[in-house]
């Protein structure tokens, strides 16, 4: 069987084998599992918390687990994407993920299940930039790579959302160990496909590695993270939580100083004078804190104040993954006609808009009625910034530096949901609580709770918009 010829050594000619599109279809189906891995898991929180006796701190930290190794060990995987070829820390990141993967549905008490999730989080981190940046490779020209990544982003968002349905499914019909082992045999799958459709990269320079700069990023996003997680538990004003900030600051502080003076940086600053980069990752953690936000507040609010059981919830949740996905498919068009940048803050304020009406939604809200006009314009907005997002994120980097790129648009995506969640939770959180105290019912306050968060996520995205006037016509 014929391969694809090298992304990395071949001629931009040489690359447009229609296998490539085949290859995209196994590298978004990764991406897929990457991002559903983030959200399947909340449905079958209960369950779980209930075999393994795990009390409501220690099943938050099966989320956290995961989003802490990911988000901060995904700049170094970018890196040694670059470093030691892109393919070949793909394939070392799936099949890592697929273990982890049944290794947590292997799981009879809960310190294994969180080593499990430590290590998926930090599997994925190796996989996702080195899926981006042969996703990269593979499509060079301008236009095709603007239809891949228009399949990419839509992947992305169908992940977050379809992980609410697969989980209440999978969870109701085949316990919570299911949520895991699916998984297994599609990540079997891409391991199968990837080494037909891709031939071996050509590794980096012979350069050692920062590992310093590796350190203190590391460090640095998994204090920020950490601070992140634990406001939503003990509240702005715990000491752990300004102890770890200031961490995170020092040691931000640090990886600065590093990345100046080293010889080989794990990330040259000068890949900052690149505006379109610049600007895709400043939206995408903007972008990244309302989308998480979003689903988790819109997962509680239905199952929580409407009482849908979680079967209906993620069923409710199918016009917005349409949505997004119908117009990640048509984004790349539009950006052909208007303009990237147009296109973007077009997408930014759609998603605002989306935001501020489903803010307005009662405590007896009917869904026609209340919930599907607000979750298709969210939707609409959504599929186009994502896709728009990442395209900006990679535009114009050379291809050595693919890798980086990748991994800096996951930090920032992974990061931003952290920060969104743990912020815009503790700001529903005081708000429900004022409501209840001055005499609201459980549904009034919760329902008034979950609105400031989701106009909270509307701000967020607006910024987002303004942001986004930086980037560059194109």
């Amino acid at each position: 069987m014929t391969t694809l010829p090298s992304p990395v050594a071949a001629p931009a000619s040489t690359s447009r084998s229609s296998r490539r599109w085949l290859a995209l279809g196994v590298l978004a189906l990764a991406q897929f599992l990457v991002v559903l891995d983030a959200s399947i898991v909340n449905i079958a929180l209960p369950v779980l918390g209930e075999q393994l006796r795990m009390d409501t701190t220690a099943l938050a930290w099966v989320i956290t687990a995961y989003v802490l190794a990911f988000g901060s060990l995904l700049l170094l995987g970018g890196r040694l994407a670059d470093r030691y070829g892109h393919r070949r820390v793909f394939i070392l990141g799936t099949a890592a993920f697929v273990a982890a993967s049944a290794l947590a549905g292997l799981s009879s008490g809960s310190e294994m299940l969180l080593a499990a999730r430590a290590l998926q989080g930090a599997s994925a981190a190796l996989l996702a930039p080195a899926a981006l940046a042969l996703l990269a490779h593979l499509f060079p020209a301008a236009g095709d790579r603007a239809k891949a990544l228009g399949v990419w982003g839509g992947v992305a968002g169908i992940g977050s959302a379809a992980g609410v349905l697969l989980g209440g499914v999978l969870t109701a019909s085949l316990g919570w160990q299911s949520v895991f082992f699916v998984n297994v045999p599609i990540g079997i799958l891409v391991l199968v496909a990837i080494p037909l459709l891709v031939t071996r990269d050509t590794a980096g320079a012979a350069t050692r590695l920062d590992l310093p700069g590796a350190a203190t990023i590391t460090g640095a996003l998994l204090a920020a993270v950490g601070a992140a997680s634990a406001v939503e538990r003990l509240g702005f004003a715990h000491p752990l939580v300004w102890a770890l900030a200031g961490a995170s600051l020092a040691l931000g502080i640090a990886f600065v100083v590093i990345e100046r003076r080293a010889a080989a940086p794990l990330v040259p600053l000068g890949v900052f004078r690149n505006r379109s980069l610049s600007v895709g990752n400043v939206v995408m953690l903007l972008v990244g804190a309302a989308m998480v936000a979003l689903f988790f507040a819109l997962s509680v609010y239905m199952q929580a104040v409407l009482h849908y059981d979680a079967l209906t919830t993620g069923l409710s949740q199918l016009p917005l993954a349409g949505a997004l996905v119908i117009v990640a498919g048509v984004v790349p068009a539009v950006i052909a006609r208007i303009g990237s940048r147009t296109t973007l803050v077009a997408s930014l304020l759609l998603l605002a808009g989306g935001l501020v009406w489903l803010a307005a939604a009662p405590a007896t809200a009917g869904f026609a009625a209340h919930l599907l006009g607000p979750t298709i314009v969210i939707g609409v907005g959504m599929g186009g910034a994502f896709v728009t997002t990442t395209q900006l994120a990679v535009d114009g980097v050379p291809g050595g530096e693919a890798g980086l790129a990748g991994g800096l648009v996951n930090t920032s995506q992974q990061v931003g949901g952290a920060l969104g969640l743990a912020v815009l939770s503790a700001i529903a959180t005081l708000r429900t609580d004022a409501l209840a105290a001055s005499g609201a019912g459980d549904g009034d306050a919760l329902t008034g709770g979950f609105s400031w968060l989701f106009l909270g996520a509307a701000g967020l995205s607006a910024i987002a918009a303004i942001v986004a006037l930086r980037a560059r016509r194109s």
